[in-house]
């Protein structure tokens, strides 16, 4: 089941928000998430805001999800108004998005176009599990508008999919990056998993030469994190599996940064790497440098203009209450400048860009020096950047210089 909702205060019925917040929609871009929460299974290490079929009922199954997105566009329309700009991004995220028909997906993007425009150069990504999704599907998505595709992969060993509970066969992520190229997506994301129990050095290297063989644009690899509360959380506490140390994690990571680099990868944020930059995810450094985004979906969070809220969890109950014509925004919180500048500082020091100097404070560039000679960031042009060591200890790193 979902783990219980964040805290925060309570978010007005008709979703409204502070004119401070509405003053900034002009001057920063706009982006939209959508969360489609289905799954034919649910993978043992998922802990995020998703169910399978047999857990949901008609009242809350992908038709009753449509109508409700497409009640929560017009209500982002109606509270962010005319001074809302044209849509910089969009992405479909679950879940698995490709569990439904790509009409429906297209059908919620041809929404947001017509409620608040999208730019000539707009970045429209969905995920999708590699055993969903054919060549009939992709043609329909790109015609629709859907111009970005990004495949869990995982890994390309058998032993290690099915410890983590993927049905795909290991090839089929990478067949399906040749059949979205004959479709015309030249935005092509493969996400890897490493650090799974069981998996060998040797395993991770397979899936990393698997990828740079296909070639796709951007490449996406993050530390497995055993969640409390999930499957696989509770083999590791019957003994039935054990989890991979920090240090072997840290050696997969500078296997996976040697194997891309080699094959012409440029890291831009610490777990993401893009061919150039024109391949970077947008969406994602929307979230990072701080943009507007509106968050359509069960469980979905939303920012603009430093205010932070988060939808209702459950599928029938964020129907329902849209029907109702309410807001399906559990609740809210109100960020001052200070969280917002720390928060900044969080983000943009685990982008290869790094963070501008002048955001940290008097104290906090006194440390400065001292984390540099050890190694992990450097210090030019008047910017901060993690090293790779510092890649490795980036949230220590981010500790150590706001404590």
């Amino acid at each position: 089941m979902p783990s219980a909702p964040p805290p925060g205060d309570p978010a007005p019925a008709d979703g409204s928000l502070p004119a401070s917040a509405l003053a900034e929609l002009p001057v920063r871009p706009l982006s939209f998430y959508v969360h489609v929460p289905f799954c034919r299974v649910r993978c043992g290490y998922c802990d995020f805001n998703t169910y399978t079929a047999d857990q949901l009922g008609v009242d809350a199954g992908p038709d009753a999800w449509l109508r409700a997105v497409h009640a929560e566009i017009d209500m982002a329309a109606c509270v962010l108004g005319e001074r809302a700009p044209a849509v910089d991004t969009v992405f479909f995220g679950g879940g698995t998005p490709t569990l439904l028909r790509p009409s429906h997906l297209t059908s919620v993007l041809a929404h947001i176009s017509g409620r608040f425009g999208l730019r000539p150069d707009v970045e429209v990504t969905t995920e999708a599990n590699p055993e969903t999704i054919g060549p009939a599907e992709l043609d329909e998505l790109l015609a629709g508008g859907i111009n970005r595709i990004s495949l869990g992969m995982q890994s390309a060993v058998p032993h290690v999919l099915a410890t983590l509970d993927r049905v795909h066969t290991p090839g089929r992520a990478l067949e399906l990056v040749g059949l979205a190229r004959q479709a015309g997506f030249d935005q092509i994301s493969l996400d890897l998993i490493y650090g799974t129990p069981g998996e060998q050095p040797a395993d991770w290297q397979t899936s990393l030469d698997a990828v740079c063989s296909v070639h796709p644009d951007h490449v996406s690899a993050y530390a497995l994190v055993i969640e409390p509360g999930t499957a696989m959380a509770r083999k590791v506490a019957h003994g039935e599996i054990q989890p991979v140390d920090d240090d072997e994690q840290a050696d997969d990571y500078l296997m996976a940064e040697a194997t891309l680099t080699a094959a012409g990868y440029q890291n831009y944020e610490v777990s993401n790497w893009a061919r150039d930059s024109a391949h970077r995810a947008r969406h994602n450094m929307a979230y990072w440098t701080g943009a507007n985004w509106w968050g359509i979906g069960p469980g979905a969070h939303s920012h603009v203009g430093g205010v932070r809220w988060w939808n209702l969890r459950h599928p029938g109950r964020y129907a329902a209450t849209l029907a109702e014509g309410h807001s399906p925004a559990q609740a809210r919180e109100i960020l001052d400048a200070d969280t917002r500048r720390i928060e900044r500082v969080m983000l943009e020091l685990r982008l290869a860009d790094g963070l501008s100097i002048d955001v940290l404070t008097p104290t906090e560039q006194a440390r400065l020096p001292r984390i540099a000679e050890r190694e992990l960031v450097k210090l030019d042009a008047g910017r901060v950047r993690l090293t790779l060591q510092g890649r490795l200890l980036a949230d220590a790193v981010i500790r150590n210089l706001l404590d």
